[in-house]
């Protein structure tokens, strides 16, 4: 039986034979699929790389992999080739575009060959074995022992794998990987950076989502790049980030300065925006830890579309105050609304103590005449009021404004578009007036509290805003 790796002790080694080294076992045929961050890439924003090995070529003297790639990047697919070479799997090049990715790759799937590869001559890594104390030292200051550190059993998307575990120790925090014998690269991996206080942000994290082998042919035939379909269009595919808005937020609480591109966007083609979360008191000074949404909003401040939302997240998050979003114009041509909001400063998973702020930017869309006639653009636009799901944003807002966290407004803003859009249907009721304080009662915050964490349904929190309407406290067009 494997021991469970609570059972391991902190000293280096595991008790079980043979080496490894990252791309044992690698040959023509293999398939793997990885959901995949790394911190130099929009802060660890996940994307997905699928990756076949071909079969070799040849780069002067030197016999290379060469792998297809294909990568999911939110809305984006990014096609293209890598090489990488024979000792040590690391990408060496390939297509252009793939070029961020590859350093991703490089910096983590690949990057315990630093320490294990395959020929240890001439000054190289070589094999590891499993009992060894270590493997080697991080480079960082402080850093300690690359050590082989206990067996685990892990179960993830690719299935459940016997693995020994590799840990190593940066400012005090430990950082994980999971690797498997016979098997050319690690099948997971949580690391974290370092950092001389608080909390340390991750370096990069992985998963290996599936593995095949012998797949003879290109499981990628027929799949083009996005920014083929966008030049189709006649996007700009080489987007600068040249104009650039400084301004703070509507409270006073933040200073955000945002870069965006191209300066004249066109429907249904990509805009990039660089966003700084700057301190109120110091322009030189980020803000750490910001949770925040980037939203769509008429002329009411009424959200229509939640980039978190659309990548099925509560808020969007940046550990260093330095975020980068790219996405596809869906507003139609004519001035388009966009929201920073700032929900607050707190590690991911804790609700921020302080009230909610946000910063309006009006930017002009103009028409693509390149767009077919009654459809949407490249990416398809989720239709709202075909589901009855309510997005979670809005249950995180409920929770938020029943502590106190943002204001009534916020909290009725969030409301309204529930039920704007369909999402929420409110039996009749007749909009009144209580003719006193427009207060809206506590009990009423103790139900979104309850329905934020899902105590109560959403029939019962209906109740509540059914008893808003009719009491005139709150009024929905």
């Amino acid at each position: 039986m494997i021991p469970s790796s609570f059972a391991q002790t902190q000293a280096g080694g595991v008790d079980i034979g043979g080496t490894w080294y990252v791309g044992e076992g690698l040959k023509h045929g293999d398939f793997f699929s990885y959901s995949l961050c790394h911190v130099d890439y929009k802060e660890c924003t996940e994307f997905e790389m699928d990756m076949w090995i071909k079969g070799d070529i040849q780069s002067g003297s030197e016999t290379k992999w060469l792998a297809e790639v294909i990568v999911y990047d939110g809305a984006k697919r990014i096609v293209g080739t890598m090489e990488m070479g024979k000792v040590a799997p690391e990408p060496t090049g390939g297509s252009e575009e793939l070029g961020v990715y590859r350093g991703a790759f490089k910096s983590s799937i690949a990057w315990l060959s630093a320490f294990a590869t395959s020929d240890g001559s001439a000054g190289g890594k070589g094999p590891k074995e499993f009992k060894s104390v270590s493997w080697g030292k991080i480079g960082n200051i402080g850093g300690e022992q690359v050590i082989p550190k206990a067996l685990d059993t892990i179960s993830i998307k690719s299935g459940t794998w016997d693995t020994v575990l590799v840990s190593w120790k940066t400012g005090g925090s430990t950082s994980d990987v999971w690797i498997v014998d016979d098997f050319p690269f690690p099948v997971k991996a949580s690391t974290l950076t370092h950092v001389s206080e608080g909390i340390p942000p991750p370096e990069y994290k992985f998963e290996l989502l599936e593995y095949r082998e012998n797949v003879q042919s290109s499981p990628f035939e027929g799949i083009t790049s996005t920014a083929d379909e966008y030049s189709a269009l006649g996007c700009d595919t080489n987007i600068e980030k040249s104009t650039s808005i400084k301004k703070p937020t509507n409270n006073y609480q933040y200073q955000v300065y945002v870069f965006y591109g191209p300066e004249d966007p066109v429907q249904g083609c990509e805009i990039g925006f660089t966003i700084k979360f700057i301190s109120k008191y110091d322009d030189t000074e980020f803000l750490n830890q910001v949770q925040y949404d980037f939203l769509v909003v008429d002329e009411n401040l009424t959200p229509t579309r939640s980039l978190a939302q659309e990548e099925n997240k509560n808020f969007l998050y940046s550990p260093s105050g330095l975020a980068s979003l790219d996405f596809v114009v869906k507003e139609e041509p004519g001035d388009a609304h966009y929201v920073i909001w700032i929900y607050g400063l707190a590690p991911q998973g804790i609700v921020p103590s302080a009230a909610a702020d946000y910063l309006e930017i009006t930017i002009p869309i103009f028409a693509n005449d390149n767009l077919p006639v009654n459809t949407t653009p490249v990416e398809t636009i989720p239709d709202v009021t075909s589901s009855a799901e309510i997005p979670n944003w809005i249950k995180t807002n409920a929770g938020w404004w029943a502590d106190g966290s943002i204001d009534d407004d916020s909290f009725v803003g969030g409301i309204q578009y529930l039920i704007e859009n369909g999402i929420m249907k409110i039996p009749a009721t007749s909009a009144g007036s209580s003719g006193g304080s427009n207060e809206i009662p506590d009990w009423i915050k103790t139900n979104a509290g309850w329905w934020a964490d899902g105590s109560i349904d959403d029939d019962s929190f209906v109740g509540g805003i059914q008893y808003l309407i009719e009491n005139g406290i709150m009024s929905v067009s």
